[in-house]
């Protein structure tokens, strides 16, 4: 062990590397997101921004990142420079959404940096536009208005993904697309261009707690908690493979072939299933 990172006074329900690896943001029941630095293990900043839980973290850049909490809000904070933090000042949101009437449960930006998207127990999941020139006053800007709202889901957004398509992605000639992933036991793709419901996958008959976009967009991978996983072809949305396993899916991912995906259980088990080329 390198480090121990022990500063929150609660459970850490996420972490997150920045692009570089040179920074590491956590998020916490004790209603903060710590900031460390990853070469000593020592703390860059701590931000006290969500009057509840932080529930997710996603980073944009080095030094800009979001957070969603229990709080009902997503922020977006900017680690400031070494020397405007020994101003003795607590940090604040630059940014903050409101518009879900529940808990947010995560919160992710778009390969190009330009949107984020949130999902909730309202049922809803949102993207947001978001100005990379975040405002230079110590006041937080409130922001209500999402670029869109998606609310076909009949309950709990747990899981949101967006694939690895668009500016700013490996495939930037393909269309972005945001993956939703419900406790109704559907999964949905949704166009980013003009926010319609590309496909419902929906052979689960158990909530979706994990989506995975494969490295080529290709395909996507969903994990229930009765231990189904498929696989869809993200073009015509039919299924293209399907495995059971015993207990409940937490995690899915595709490799780096396209061929495997791994799958983690609550029975203590990592399947490796062979899923074949895409057809």
């Amino acid at each position: 062990v390198k480090f121990l990172l022990s500063l929150h006074k609660g459970p850490i329900f996420s972490l997150k590397w920045s692009p570089t690896g040179a920074r590491l943001l956590s998020g916490s029941y004790d209603k903060t997101t710590i900031v460390w630095d990853a070469s000593t293990g020592s703390k860059v900043r701590q931000f006290e921004v969500h009057e509840a839980p932080a529930l997710d973290v996603d980073w944009r850049g080095e030094d800009v990142f979001a957070s969603c909490g229990t709080d009902k809000t997503v922020a977006v904070c900017r680690v400031p420079a070494a020397d405007a933090m020994s101003d003795g000042a607590p940090p604040v949101a630059a940014v903050r959404y409101v518009g879900h009437s529940d808990e947010v449960n995560a919160v992710s930006f778009d390969p190009s940096g330009t949107l984020l998207a949130s999902c909730s127990d309202d049922c809803t999941a949102k993207v947001w536009g978001f100005d990379a020139d975040l405002p230079a006053s110590k006041d937080t800007l409130s922001v209500s208005t999402p670029k869109w709202t998606f609310a076909a889901h009949s309950k709990e957004v747990y899981t949101i993904r967006w694939s690895p398509t668009g500016p700013g992605s490996a495939n930037p000639s393909k269309p972005l697309l945001l993956a939703t992933a419900s406790f109704d036991n559907d999964v949905r793709l949704w166009a980013a261009s003009d926010g319609t419901c590309v496909h419902r996958l929906s052979r689960h008959t158990d909530p979706v707690y994990s989506v995975s976009f494969s490295p080529s967009a290709g395909r996507i991978a969903s994990g229930s908690l009765a231990g189904k996983l498929y696989v869809w072809d993200v073009d015509t949305g039919k299924v293209s493979a399907s495995y059971t396993g015993k207990g409940d899916i937490f995690e899915v991912g595709f490799d780096a072939t396209e061929r495997r995906v791994a799958a983690c259980f609550s029975s203590s088990i990592v399947s490796i299933v062979d899923v074949g080329d895409q057809p």
